[in-house]
């Protein structure tokens, strides 16, 4: 067991100065002192300036790149550079109250576990409404708030703790993620604009073997930021088709249909609706989409085929001439079915349905 340990916090950054001036505040005062990576997508002298009021406290380490903004791609220019045992990936508008890096060392690293462990993610309203402007608070009124948090007996204020966790990267949000770095793969950087990135990393993460776990005394405060959620979610839709497309599944497709807390709730539901049937979607030469396909079973030339019952697809808007849905996902019922036909006629031209006996 290390004496001395070391944790990275690894930060994206791009143009919120402000966040990132109480990030570090936080972080200054931790009692466990962390190495900060900071991946910056930008040059800018505030940016400079604002690091520089804190090399007295932190060892803080710039990574500078004037290429288009991708969050996974500022990670993996902070990743690359951290040292620590363990890693904390960390957005910039999150701040943490001051025993959180000891505690967490102590709690779930101490003893060489190997664990992905997801903080909670405070005053966060996930993204509900567009935010036009923003008055920044001090960082005194953010310490006060923190320190409130810090005496009471326990913090279960994230909703993701009121859900079981049955889909264990559905809940990995990286505003807040701690694991051994020799276990921190990178971000894929296909992704573009807001969401979906961090899913896949953990999707990834758990395919490795590491457990991720819900952290009940890992825990920050979000920051407000100016926020466009029409805009957020029209990138996030293509992500998610692209993480489906990566690696098809039943979980991975309710995700891109439902979205990742409340596909976490409904998976077991699922499951049942399944009754262990192994459906797929075939894609012939035909251009015909045949959605329910049991087993090994194949419908004439097959271009592609993904295990998936169609709840969501990885086509765009009327991409194909045809889809046809066979009796396994129109038995699926409710809102399974609804969400099979919908997809089905976004991205078909025309749909069948092949009526269940």
């Amino acid at each position: 067991m290390s004496t001395v340990p070391e944790i990275s916090v690894v930060i994206p950054y791009r143009g919120r100065p402000d966040n990132l001036r109480l990030a570090l505040s936080s972080l200054a005062e931790q009692t466990l002192r962390p190495q900060v990576v900071i991946g910056a997508m930008e040059y800018s002298a505030e940016y400079v300036a604002i690091c520089r009021e804190f090399t007295a406290t932190l060892n803080v380490v710039s990574v500078l790149s004037a290429a288009p903004w991708k969050v996974g791609a500022a990670r993996n220019l902070a990743l690359r550079q951290a040292t620590g045992e363990v890693v904390v990936l960390m957005d910039v508008d999150m701040t943490l109250p001051s025993r959180s890096l000891e505690t967490l060392w102590e709690r779930h690293f101490g003893y060489g576990q190997r664990v992905c462990v997801v903080g909670q993610m405070l005053d966060y309203d996930n993204n509900t409404g567009d935010v036009t402007s923003v008055v920044a608070r001090s960082w005194e009124h953010y310490r006060k708030v923190l320190d409130d948090l810090q005496a009471r007996p326990s913090v279960h204020d994230d909703p993701r703790l009121r859900t079981p966790q049955v889909i264990p990267w559905s809940f990995a949000w990286t505003a807040l993620i701690a694991l051994r770095r020799d276990t921190t793969p990178f971000f894929d950087e296909a992704f573009t604009g807001y969401g979906v990135e961090d899913l896949e990393w953990a999707y990834r993460v758990s395919r490795s073997g590491t457990p991720i776990v819900m952290g009940r005394d890992l825990y920050g405060v979000h920051l407000p930021h100016v926020r466009d959620v029409a805009a957020n979610r029209r990138t996030e839709t293509v992500n998610y088709r692209y993480f489906l497309r990566r690696w098809p599944g039943h979980d991975v497709e309710l995700a891109c249909a439902l979205g990742d807390f409340e596909a976490n709730a409904a998976y077991p539901e699922l499951l049942r609706a399944l009754a262990g049937a192994r459906l797929s979607v075939v894609l012939g030469h035909d251009d015909v989409l045949t959605i329910g396909v049991s087993g090994d079973d194949t419908p004439g030339e097959v271009r592609e085929r993904l295990p998936i019952a169609g709840l969501a697809l990885p086509y765009d808007d009327h991409s194909i001439a045809e889809a046809r849905l066979l009796p396994p996902v129109l038995r699926l019922g409710g809102r399974f079915t609804a969400l099979v036909r919908a997809e089905a006629h976004r991205v078909a031209r025309t749909v069948t349905e092949e009526v269940p006996s």
